[in-house]
This record gives C-alpha cells, sequence and structure tokens, in this order.
C-alpha cells in the first residue's frame, strides 16, 4: 500500500513532526510511505527520517532558492484557510503545488497533519485514494472562523482523527460530519532504548514551545516554592518560542539564575528527560502531550497540570505520574516536593510509568491506522450514501424554510 503524509515543514522541530516521523517508520515495515512537506527552510530535516520514507518538499523558501524568486511565492494563498494560524506562510505558490501534487498522487492513503493542509487534502486529493485528517490541535482551540471554513470542507474526507477521546467527542457533537468516520489515535512515542532514567539526579526538566499556554511561568512560580526547600534541585526547560524573554526574565526576578535555565530547543528530548528524575508541565490545554509519553516512555515519573485534553488519558494519577488542578501552584510545588523527598516511590512510579506507556508504541498505533484504512475502505460505498442522503435532507430543509417565509 502506498501511504503518504502532508505535514507543514518536516524540517523544523516540534511535536507534529515527531509522531509523524514516527508513525511514519513504523508503517514504512509493511508500506511505501512518502512525506510531502509544504515548505522547507533548510538543506536538512532537524529530525533522523527513517531512510525507507521518501521525502518531498513541495515550496523551498530559502532564501537562495529558485522558488524565492517566483512572484507566486509573495502572493496570499486563496485556497488555504485565512483563518487558519499558519495562513501568512502559504502563498498562491503553496496553492498551486499542493494542487499539482495531490491530483497526481497515487497513494492508496494519503493523510493531512494540519488544519489548512487538510483542506487542500479535501480540495485537490484524488477520490479513490483514502483522505484522513489528523487534528494534532483541538476543536475548541480553532476560532470558530476556521471551524466554519474547515466543516465545509471536512464533509468531502474519510476521516477525521483526533489525539484524544475526549476531542473526538467534541467533533462528534458540534462538527455534523455525515459520513466521515471520526475517531481518536494516540500519537506514537518509540521506545527510546535500554537505559532508562535512574531518579538520582537532582533535576527537574520540562520541554514545549515557549509560549504563555505552556505556562512555563506557572511552573517556574512553583519551581520558587521547590527550590526554597530543596536548595540543592535544578529546573531546566527545553525549547523555544516567542516567550523566552519574558521567561528569562522571571527567572532572573524570582532569584533563580543559578537553578533554573533555559537550555533551548533540543531533537532528542528523551535523552534530556533520561537525566532527569522529574518531568514537569504545567500547561493551560494540551491536545496531547507528546512531552508527557516521553518521560514515561524514558522512565521519568510526570507531574502535569490535569488541563484539557490529553493528560488526563495519559497518566493514571498516583501509580505512574501526578496530576494536579491547572493553574494552582502550590498544587504543582506540592507534588513536585513529594516526589522529591521520596526517592524510591519515584522509582516505583518511574517504572510504572515505562511500563504504561508501551501503549504509545508506533507499532501499536501503526495497527490502528492499518485497521482504520481496512475499515474505510470496505465502509467506502455506505459512507458515501450516508453523506448523499445528509446532503439531500439539508436541501429539503432549506426549501421548507423558503417555502414557509
Amino acid at each position: 500500500m502506498k501511504i503518504t503524509f502532508l505535514i507543514h515543514n518536516v524540517y523544523g522541530i516540534g511535536g507534529t513532526i515527531r509522531t509523524t516521523l514516527n508513525l511514519a517508520a513504523a508503517l514504512a515495515d509493511r508500506h511505501e510511505v512518502t512525506i510531502v512537506s509544504m515548505l522547507r527552510h533548510r538543506a536538512h530535516p532537524r529530525f533522523a527520517i527513517d531512510p525507507r520514507v521518501t521525502v518531498v518538499p513541495l515550496v523551498d523558501i530559502r532564501e537562495n532558492s529558485a522558488d524565492a524568486a517566483d512572484p507566486l511565492l509573495h502572493q496570499p494563498a486563496k485556497v488555504f484557510p485565512t483563518a487558519e494560524k499558519r495562513y501568512k506562510q502559504y502563498s498562491r505558490l503553496t496553492d498551486q503545488r499542493a494542487q499539482e501534487y495531490l491530483r497526481a498522487c497515487d497513494a492508496d492513503v494519503i493523510i493531512g497533519t494540519r488544519p489548512g493542509i487538510n483542506v487542500y487534502l479535501a480540495r485537490f486529493a484524488p477520490p479513490r485514494a483514502l483522505r484522513i485528517a489528523q487534528e494534532h490541535l483541538t476543536h475548541d482551540t480553532h476560532t470558530k472562523k476556521l471551524r466554519t471554513q474547515l466543516a465545509r470542507h471536512y464533509r468531502d474526507l474519510d476521516a477525521v482523527v483526533t489525539t484524544t477521546q475526549a476531542d473526538a467527542a467534541v467533533y462528534r457533537a458540534r462538527m455534523r460530519l455525515p459520513g466521515v468516520r471520526v475517531l481518536a489515535v494516540s500519537n506514537s512515542v518509540p521506545d527510546p532504548g535500554p537505559a532508562p532514567a535512574d531518579g538520582r539526579a537532582n533535576v527537574i526538566a520540562a520541554a514545549g514551545r515557549l509560549v504563555r499556554a505552556k505556562r512555563f511561568d506557572l511552573l517556574i512560580e512553583a519551581f520558587t516554592d521547590v527550590a526554597a526547600k530543596h536548595p540543592d534541585w535544578s529546573l531546566r526547560i527545553y525549547g523555544a518560542g516567542a516567550d523566552k524573554e519574558r521567561i528569562q526574565q522571571l527567572i532572573d526576578k524570582q532569584g533563580l539564575h543559578d537553578h533554573a535555565t533555559l537550555m533551548g530547543a533540543v531533537p532528542a528530548i528523551e535523552a534530556e528527560f533520561a537525566r532527569a528524575s522529574i518531568v514537569a508541565s504545567a500547561s493551560d490545554a494540551e491536545s496531547f502531550g507528546m512531552t508527557l509519553v516521553e518521560a514515561m516512555r524514558c522512565g521519568t515519573p510526570v507531574v502535569a497540570t490535569d488541563c484539557p485534553l490529553g493528560p488526563a488519558e495519559i497518566i493514571n494519577d498516583g501509580v505512574d505520574g501526578l496530576l494536579v488542578p491547572q493553574g494552582d501552584r502550590q498544587a504543582l510545588a506540592a507534588a513536585l516536593c513529594d516526589l522529591i523527598a521520596d526517592e524510591p516511590g519515584r522509582r516505583r512510579m518511574g517504572q510504572a510509568a515505562r511500563a504504561a506507556a508501551r501503549r504509545f508504541d508506533p507499532f501499536h498505533v501503526a495497527r490502528v491506522y492499518e485497521k482504520l484504512f481496512t475499515d474505510l475502505a470496505a465502509s467506502r460505498r455506505s459512507r458515501a450514501w450516508n453523506r448523499h442522503k445528509a446532503h439531500w435532507r439539508n436541501r429539503a430543509r432549506r426549501a421548507l424554510r423558503h417555502l414557509r417565509r
């Protein structure tokens, strides 16, 4: 089977890129897999890519590339939805290249990995291919305008896949998609290897985009309380983003310059998590929680806020990690202090986390997707009939409303 993934920019760093590469490599055991990168901004990807996976960049935005001189690159996109957060990075050239590639694509399955790209998928992919939209964000993080734009196009897909059961339920309730399968499939995270964390280092680690929603400010404030009781412990924050300067200023303001460090972005975060004894997350919202699973796969226990939507579906509170109320500095600090004070308990929790996280192995996730491909192919005719019935039912309702007026 030929499987193609459509991704924003496989040459960068991010959770969607990591999980796409993990799944692509697992599927490459049995299938021919291609990753189509809408954009390319550097010569080589930051993450290692399985050599069995083919990478096809569509638009090269490097300064001296041939595409940089194409006038279409500087004209705003007409197909990519205007309400999508990445809209300004897209152009008439990305519209054109996506259309050309997809209309000639001979893949059996095509999987989009962000909302705007899923519109390309719905508009241009050949109907004979199974068209699957992955949602690595959540329904409620999209603006009302974007949800309206997506609903028009998602009706033409075969499936919408979210990363959590909670988000799948929201899509089923709030976006009517007759004939479209809506389901949740977890992101995949590979086993980092045979050397798990030993729980002895006096280090708390955290990772993610340095943006306000990740609440690194709350984590730093909580760590201020931790450092007062355990001055031999340190906090290491991995990631890059627009909030870097504000976070550094808060570290300095709290007098934590000897205890808390912004480490920058790293492509292999598992190695850093394995060197820590605790991984912390203070997010206000998570579409899944890749860093939580990555830490658990290293055998490092996690303390995370019980925010919508992912952590509660990943962590079994008190067994393989700890959940604390969202936005609660005191609860976060107390949970961290509890694990710091209980080294044997910390090790037991890390072992339980490593065992529980096996369910996110790419092999298992790939088998779920293969079953989905089979189910979608078998139900294609009945789903088309459901879509057809819904279309004529809506037309009848509009006609009836018109007559009543």
